[in-house]
Order: structure tokens, then sequence, then C-alpha cells
């Protein structure tokens, strides 16, 4: 692209920025609201960039004849095709799908703006921050003013009924700790990017209006839920992590990861605490027209004990294997596409960790799914459908509609006025 293009292409977004009718909520004060210092500006120059070469791709796959408006994704058609999803952006609320499909975040709140993307105390948060958003006791839809990276010096700890809603923003939280999802309910986390997570802890931090404490240090995961329940991630983008990009543990169930991208990194997500940690028997988690992407090694997911849905995933990169866990746990596999690696020894989607139990009881199948490149799926235990019951969530599309189903998996560039 050339020097005149570029500042044409940023020229467009600042006035889209800059036109965008204000949603009026709870919001920071007027000096709250300034630009904060060239490094975002930098940043966010890069990031856009980057952005609108995915968006090229998207729009030469939509020509192509991937995209329509009615993709068969239950999510995605539920709101997509409304040009005013900005002036209805709580109908999100109602398209939940899988085990998660009760959260309804804070669609039964006021509107909170964030308009300041610093985070300089995380035991008094400055109003406009998305920390002094996330803590408050009230239900709140949290949205963006404009364009922003976010660096947390702390865990991002989480109350109850919140969304975060990245749409219509390119908001990234990178560069620092991320989202600590702990002993609540009923959250929504879409339309951010998140990356770049980094081990942070021994040190104060705000929890709620009434209460903060001391937290030990943070393993770095992207997305942390920690016995939560009614929890949803979608169409997120989510790299580069100290520890894991998904990690739900400790009793955490009805949960549902979907829409989102996932790449560059090792142990993408782990679903259960430890093989001695019996509580998790009764999570239940739906992992749903996600994209695993370049550069990803394994767990997509790692799964203990409990019952999981994974259907109608797209698996175009892994190193070691896709789908693993240990502890019996029941996954449930439908309709997904599972392209293996080249490497001869890389080709069957599962892992059994070590153990000392006989994994042939284990309620492990594949059905429906698409195997391409020489991929293969060792299945186990009963083969009887009734055997599945707890970890089906949704009706499997067929695997040969993955690729449109998942071809805007990740965060959306969206615009007021025109579908998303």
């Amino acid at each position: 692209m050339t020097s005149n293009k570029w500042i044409s292409l940023l020229s467009i977004l600042v006035v889209v920025i800059l036109h965008a009718a204000p949603i009026h909520g709870l919001v920071g004060s007027d000096d709250q609201k300034t630009f904060n210092g060239g490094g975002d500006s930098e940043r966010i120059a890069k990031m856009v960039k980057l952005e609108m070469a995915k968006r090229n791709v998207t729009q030469q796959r939509r020509n192509l004849g991937y995209f329509s408006c009615g993709t068969g994704n239950p999510i995605d058609d539920c709101w997509r095709c409304d040009p005013h999803w900005h002036d209805n952006r709580k109908q999100l609320a109602d398209c939940g799908i899988g085990f998660g499909r009760n959260a309804i975040g804070g669609r039964d709140g006021r509107y909170y703006v964030v308009t300041d993307p610093s985070d300089d105390d995380a035991v008094n948060p400055r109003p406009g921050t998305l920390r002094h958003a996330v803590i408050q006791d009230e239900p709140l839809w949290i949205i963006f003013e404009r364009d922003m990276v976010i660096t947390l010096k702390q865990e991002l700890i989480m109350n109850s009924f919140k969304t975060i809603d990245g749409r219509g923003a390119n908001v990234h939280i990178a560069y620092g700790a991320c989202i600590t999802i702990q002993f609540i309910s009923h959250v929504i986390i879409h339309g951010l990017h998140i990356h770049d997570c980094i081990p942070t802890g021994n040190a104060m931090v705000r929890s709620s209006p009434s209460h903060y404490g001391w937290r030990t240090m943070a393993d770095g995961d992207a997305v942390s839920i920690f016995g939560s329940s009614h929890v949803w991630v979608d169409h997120n983008s989510l790299s580069h992590s100290a520890d894991g990009l998904v990690d739900a543990v400790m009793g955490s169930t009805a949960l549902t990861i979907s829409n989102n991208y996932f790449t560059n990194h090792n142990e993408v997500m782990l679903l259960g605490h430890s093989d001695s940690y019996v509580k998790d028997k009764l999570m239940q988690v739906t992992i749903a027209f996600n994209h695993f992407g370049e550069n990803l090694v394994q767990r997509m997911p790692r799964c203990r004990h409990g019952y999981f849905h994974v259907v109608n995933n797209d698996y175009t990169h892994w190193e070691m294997y896709a789908v693993g866990g240990s502890a019996a746990p029941t996954i449930n596999s439908q309709g997904n596409r599972f392209l293996a690696p080249f490497n001869p020894f890389a080709k069957e989607v599962t892992r059994r960790a070590e153990t000392n139990e006989d994994w042939k009881d284990w309620n492990w199948r594949s059905d429906g799914d698409l195997m391409l490149n020489g991929a293969y799926f060792v299945q186990s235990g009963a083969g009887a459908s009734a055997s599945y019951a707890r970890a089906s969530s949704l009706g499997a599309k067929p695997s040969t509609l993955v690729g449109s189903m998942t071809t805007n998996a990740g965060a959306l560039l969206c615009y007021p006025g025109s579908q998303c």
C-alpha cells in the first residue's frame, strides 16, 4: 500500500470514529476523553494496518462466495445481518448457543462507555477506564469510545453481569495482565483482541466497589475462568500469552467458547483444574465455530472430568495434537474440520495424557467430522448416543459448511449503519 493510500485510509477511519453516534450511558469526565500519548497512536496505527490486511483477505473470500448474510452460523445469523446493530447492541445477549447460552452479561443494565485506556491504579481505578467499569456491582454493557490499546498493570478482575463489547472500535488488551473471571456469573466477552498477556501479581487489586485484596502471581492467561458459570467468550482474536488463551477451572460450568480466532500459541485451552479435582465432573463447555489457526501446538482443548461439546470448528494447524484430555472426560466431537499437519507423526487429532486409567472406557466420539491430510480421531467408550446426552448442546451442521461458518472468526470490523 502506498503512503498516500495509507494516509487516506487513516483519514477515513478517523472520520468514521469522530462521526459515530454516541451511546449515552456512564462515561468518564471530559478531561478523561483525550487521547493518551503517542505510544498508543503508533500501536493502533500498526494494528489498524494489520486489521485492514485481514479485512482485504475476508473481502476476497466473500467475493468467492464464502460469505452471505445467512452463513448457517446461528450466532452470527442472529445479529450480524442487522445494519442497525449499533443501536441494538444488547440483541447479542439473546443470540447465545450451547451450554453458555443463558449468559446475559449486562443486558439488563446501562451502557458504560470506556473513554480512557489507562490503568494507573488497580485499587482506585479512574472513572472512564475499563477497570472501573468491570468492578461495578450493577449490570453494565461496556463499550468503547474509540480504538485503544489497554495495557493492564494487574489482572482485570470482573464482577457479575457484565458485557465487554468491542464492536465498532479496534480494542486490544495487550502487553500486560489480562482478564480474570473468578467466582462470578453472567459474563459476555465479545469483539476484543487479547494478546501478549504476561504474569502479574503480588499486588492489591480491586474486585468490587467495596472490596480489594492481595493477589498472588497470576499465570498470564488471556481469559481465566475460575469457579464461574454462565460465561460466553465470542468473536475474539487471541494469541501470544504466557500460559493459556482460555482456561476454565475449579468447577466452572455453563460455558460457551465460540467464533474466536486462536493463533501463535502453545497450550491453547485448558478445561479442568487437575485430575484430582473432582468438582470439575459437573463442567459443561461448548466449543463452537472457532478457527484454530497458524502456529498452534496443542490443547484445543485439553479436558478433564466434565462434558465437552466440540462442534463445527475449523482446525487448520496443530503441531502435537488438537483435542486431548485426562481423568475420563466425555468429548463429543461433531461436524469439525481437521486438517492434519504434514508431520507424519502428528496426524492424530486426539491425545490421552499419561494415566493409570484404562482410557478405552472414556467416552470420546467423532461424529461427522471431516478428516483431511491424513488426520484421524481415536474414539473410545460407549458408542450409544445416549452416553453423550450431557455433552450435547446444539445441533451440529455438516462439516462441509465449516468454512463459511468460521470465515469471520475473531474480532470483527464493524461500522455503524452497515452489516457487521
